[in-house]
């Protein structure tokens, strides 16, 4: 049975803080999710194509769809992983992962695979993480076992890919490499991890032999792809408050590497911008997230923990402008498409923001259950997997 989602919790806590007060039927709620206005329209948003590959049920996860080799794939919570045509939609292959033996019979239960991390791409190849600790790599191209590998913890977040490695970041503070091809263990290490800390984890990023990652105390360090050796350490989360609730800092979204520098978020404390070679902080602010950042240009997008949406100077942290309707609509992080952001909300909204003037300008409804990641976006396509498991192809002017 799906437990109480402990980052909704969290969230909840941390936005209303924890002193006792009084409390009239008049008052205004703070946390209640604002309700959709009306908007001048200035397109409509038209689906290309749409699939059902299974959803995620009540449970935290950061599955979401990723585009690579002209194909979008995708996984459900119990193991179907998937991989559709990106022009038509039309299914290439399928593979369960719950029954990879075929041992199943006809009148057994489906035990779920508990995929929740991923998919990430690389040297044709597809890796996908589970809360059992099971890493898979599939053939990108029919879907069949490459390997399975096994990690400490679970892997909630997306694995890492570059150089021939697959990097996998575990809720226990167990990080583990993998050769991509054979999935021969690499190196280990182990993170210190709060007694009380968010559900989600940060997805490691690599870039120039580097591994980027967020830790659960608000740290982002830098450890060496080729053998787990730590390089710098940046603090970005800052705890100040008395109790261990009002001191989580985890940084659980992933690290944004563009140009010379790397942008990091962290639950409650700061957005960073950090110097990719020395580790020195260039400017922090006050911004608090769960959700990476988006770069276009010169202009950073982030969603702060209470809905809003924010346009940011990347080069200098100063704010251009914030859009506030979306407050306690469980938005999703933004999606840079044409001159637009895209983010989706917990009623399965998807909503086109003016990237000049933060205005609403587009909106769009997938189903019900829900939109929990951020938009997967290529050329002029936003591609989203409602809770339910819809995924919708979605095209703008």
């Amino acid at each position: 049975m799906p437990s109480l989602n402990k980052k909704l919790l969290v969230i909840l806590f941390m936005s209303i803080g924890l002193a006792a007060c009084s409390s009239t039927e008049d008052e205004i709620d703070p946390n209640e999710p604002a309700e959709l206005v009306d908007i001048q329209a200035k397109f409509e948003p038209k689906v290309v194509w749409d699939q059902s590959v299974g959803g995620v049920d009540d449970y935290y996860s950061q599955l979401r769809p990723i585009v690579a080799y002209d194909k979008v794939f995708t996984a459900s919570r119990e193991g179907d992983a998937y991989a559709f045509d990106l022009l038509t939609g039309k299914k290439v292959w399928h593979k369960d992962l719950s029954d990879l033996d075929n041992a199943r019979g006809f009148f057994s239960n489906r035990t779920s695979a508990l995929i929740s991390g991923g998919p990430t791409a690389g040297i044709n190849q597809i890796f996908l993480g589970s809360e059992n600790g099971i890493v898979y790599a599939l053939e990108a191209d029919n879907g069949s076992v490459v390997w399975q590998g096994k990690v400490k913890g679970e892997v909630i977040a997306a694995p890492a890919f570059d150089q021939g490695t697959v990097v996998v970041n575990t809720s226990s503070g167990v990080m583990k490499s993998f050769n991509a091809s054979t999935g021969e263990d690499g190196w280990q290490i182990e993170q210190d991890v709060p007694a009380l800390t968010l559900r989600g984890i940060s997805a490691p990023t690599t870039i120039a032999g580097g591994v980027l990652v967020g830790t659960a105390d608000g740290l982002l360090v830098v450890y060496i792809l080729e053998n787990g050796q730590q390089g710098w350490t940046v603090e970005v989360g800052e705890a100040t408050g008395s109790t261990e609730l009002e001191r989580v800092i985890d940084v659980d979204a992933a690290p944004v590497a563009y140009d010379d520098k790397v942008y990091a978020i962290s639950a409650r404390g700061h957005l960073a911008a950090v110097d990719l070679r020395s580790g020195r902080k260039l400017w922090e602010r006050q911004y608090s997230s769960f959700y990476s950042v988006s770069i276009d240009g010169n202009n950073l997008y982030l969603t702060d923990i209470k809905g809003h949406v924010y346009a940011i100077d990347r080069l200098n942290g100063l704010e251009r402008w914030s859009q506030l309707a979306l407050t306690n609509r469980g938005v999703t992080g933004p999606a840079v498409v044409g001159d637009y952001v895209v983010v989706g909300d917990f009623e399965g909204y998807l909503h086109w923001i003016s990237q000049e003037s933060g205005d609403i300008v587009a909106r769009h409804h997938v189903d019900g259950s829900g939109l929990n990641t951020t938009p997967t976006v290529v050329n002029d396509l936003v591609i989203v997997q409602s809770r339910d498991g819809d995924l919708e192809a979605i095209k703008a002017p």
